[in-house]
């Protein structure tokens, strides 16, 4: 027969002392803080490998050009000189290819988020037939090496009459299959009984869409917004096949013909290291103010898939 003891006094209720809900600590080994020293300069020597070439774009944008002809892999100039920079403004084109540049990216920017917003929502929640065959051939778009549609493409913009245009430069640029696969993986990511509430308030389809569910989706807008503006932003091979005129080149477009020698004698690496420096600061402000949405949206988008 089994006896019940009573608990003693103090014993109901009480809680492990704050010593007993400590875990030990383990004490870390040589071993494992060799792994971890490897580990780190492991990383830090990658870093300064993929920095360098940035750190050599910045010092010989403020060189004199003996002074970067003798060292170019020399980040430090001997002489801080800033000639190089009035004569990016005032000795070429880059004021027009800046223009441009802003231009075409703006609108193509607004462009593909806005289509890519409508078809991933399409995709993702709209039952239609042909859906999954038209959602293969988008994943299947991004697998296409855009090298490989650029004599298609300036036969396209010829025979419709586009080429050597602004509409050249953005009508082909407003859809992107990437932009796409990444909004239908974050809609669909996003309950379905919010988008029945609002259809119970009497909200249609588009209605739903653009007041309820597009607000939510806030870090793929973001992702892709700087995706988009990043591949316009340095796009080179499309504008070699769909102008020609000199008053519409891109940025990439014109850096390209200062490094292939239109400047006349010298090497000018001040001159053009400079150029493309300037050309890289837009990019590398919009994606530090919002990379943390970018790294939300594309880890969402890829937890999905």
């Amino acid at each position: 027969m089994a006896v019940l003891t009573e608990p003693g006094p103090g014993a109901v209720g009480r809680s492990p002392s704050p010593e007993g809900r400590r875990r030990p600590r383990r004490n870390r080994g040589p071993g494992a803080l060799a792994t971890s020293f490897a580990g780190y300069a492991v990383l830090v020597f990658f870093a300064l490998v993929f920095l360098y070439p940035f750190v050599i774009q910045l010092g010989n944008a403020f060189k004199t050009e003996p002074d970067a002809a003798a060292n170019p892999l020399s980040p430090v100039p001997s002489v801080l000189d800033l000639s190089s920079v009035q004569r990016i403004f005032e000795g070429t084109d880059f004021p027009l290819w800046l223009g441009n540049s802003t231009l075409v990216t703006v609108v193509v920017t607004i462009g593909r988020v806005f289509f890519a917003s409508l078809a991933g929502y399409a995709l993702a929640r709209l039952r239609f037939s042909g859906r999954r065959p038209v959602f293969a051939v988008v994943v299947a778009m991004m697998a296409v090496p855009p090298v490989v549609l650029l004599i298609p493409k300036f036969l396209v913009l010829n025979q419709l009459g586009l080429y050597n245009s602004y509409a050249a430069l953005i009508v082909p640029l407003l859809v992107d299959a990437t932009g796409v696969f990444v909004m239908k993986q974050f809609f669909e990511s996003i309950p379905v009984s919010v988008e029945e509430s609002a259809r119970i308030d009497g909200a249609g389809t588009f209605r739903t869409f653009w007041s309820v569910v597009l607000p939510m989706a806030r870090p793929a807008l973001i992702t892709v917004t700087i995706m988009s503006f990043q591949g316009s932003w340095n796009e080179l091979p499309h504008s070699l096949v769909a102008v020609q005129d000199p008053a519409l080149f891109t940025l990439p477009r014109g850096l390209a013909d200062l490094v292939s020698g239109s400047l006349g004698k010298g090497n000018q690496y001040p001159l053009k290291l400079g150029a493309a420096l300037l050309a890289t600061i837009p990019v590398a402000i919009i994606f530090v103010v919002f990379q943390r949405y970018f790294v939300r949206g594309a880890n969402e988008g890829a937890d999905k898939g």
